[in-house]
């Protein structure tokens, strides 16, 4: 296997120092929330039907019979257009216009329904109108947030029982900022919010948890492995994220594949828009779960260890360079770090050359202690 980039990054050898770099990873989360807030706050979400209620309807469009004309004879029909939204959609049959607008009354339905027919030249059950309530749309959104805050619990209880409680809140975090900041790309972007979109937005949850865990699990065997050593967190953070890298890049590009193939092939060539809501949600989620787990969860977990008695003396101190890439290949901690002078108590220090890696270390240069003279027989 080659000693390049990608013949260590499939082994698990490379010598990235993620917790370093952990202030770009957070600022750039900061931002994102930011940007998010701001757009949310501005113009907000870009609400579905389902959501805010209303009528919607959809008339086959043609070069003779486009937006302009819809909102010409929806306004002839007594409803008010400026708020309206009007959408120009491609399916397998053709393209379609869709306007929505507030509730109506039945018949006001019904006449506008004939009069885009006569308009469009087609069969009045050629254009389709739905309706829904306000108060469905509400119902929905609070079994949604009820049914997240739930999730959230249960997991959080899980985690900390299986793992522990800063595990756990690292966790939750990370997936909080998956959501958010998926949230704040629809509102930026004006992306419409509909019941796929929830549901992809509850399955980003399940992909973000999966991949920190992954990362988690690692972490947990490294702490155990390092134990009997003055190793600093973020040397075990460093290393256990280095050794699954390769899975967690495995595992996203796995996933990413066949949204891009929904996104691709089944909203852009064969015209199914209700495809394209689930799979921008669910690929904005997987990228952003993919780089939390790295970026935001393992770093502040390592943040929150260092206030730990084991770790606290050694805050702020990591590894990097040579001898990050020597405790990732060889799983063994630093010298430097590890053995104490038998005489001073204090600890000794390895090569000061920071392009030569640290000796492996050799129990006869601690037990150096002369052998017990053997007593003697009586005779």
């Amino acid at each position: 296997m080659s000693n390049g980039l990608w013949g260590r990054l499939y082994r698990g050898e490379t010598s990235f120092d993620f917790y370093g770099r952990r202030r770009i990873g957070f600022g750039l989360s900061l931002l994102l929330i930011v940007i998010t807030l701001v757009s949310l706050l501005g113009r907000g979400l870009n609400l579905g039907i389902d959501f805010e209620g209303g009528v919607a309807w959809q008339v086959p469009s043609s070069t003779a019979f486009g937006v302009d004309d819809v909102r010409r004879v929806v306004d002839e029909g007594g409803v008010e257009t400026d708020s309206a939204k009007i959408q120009i959609l491609s399916g397998g049959s053709g393209e379609f216009v869709r306007i929505q607008v507030g509730d109506q009354p039945l018949e006001v339905r019904e006449a506008v329904q004939k009069a885009l027919a006569d308009a469009a030249g087609v069969d009045a059950t050629e254009v389709s109108v739905s309706s829904v309530s306000s108060s469905w749309g509400r119902s929905i959104t609070e079994k949604a947030v009820r049914a997240l805050i739930v999730f959230l619990v249960l997991v959080a209880l899980y985690i900390a029982w299986r793992f522990e409680w800063r595990m756990a809140i690292t966790a939750i975090a990370a997936m909080l900022h998956d959501v958010l900041v998926s949230v704040g790309i629809y509102a930026v972007f004006g992306f419409e919010v509909t019941p796929a979109t929830v549901v992809a937005f509850l399955t980003i949850l399940g992909f973000s948890l999966y991949d920190t865990i992954v990362v988690f699990d690692k972490v947990r065997e490294n702490l155990e492995k390092f134990s009997g050593s003055r190793t600093p967190v973020a040397d075990i953070v460093n290393v256990s994220m280095n050794q699954v890298l390769m899975r967690s890049l495995n595992t996203s590009l796995a996933a990413v594949l066949p949204v891009l193939s929904l996104l691709i092939l089944g909203s852009g060539i064969l015209g199914a828009v209700a495809l394209r809501e689930f799979a921008v949600a669910l690929l904005v989620g997987m990228i952003t779960g993919a780089y939390s787990s790295i970026y935001i969860a393992t770093p502040l977990l390592a943040t929150l260890k260092e206030r730990e008695t084991r770790f606290r003396g050694l805050a702020g101190q990591h590894a990097s360079g040579s001898e990050l890439a020597r405790l990732v290949v060889s799983g063994l901690p630093s010298v430097s770090r590890s053995v104490r002078s038998p005489s001073a108590g204090a600890s000794t220090t390895s090569s000061t050359d920071p392009g030569r890696p640290s000796p492996v270390i050799d129990p006869s240069a601690v037990l150096n202690h002369p052998p017990r003279p053997r007593k003697k027989r009586r005779r």
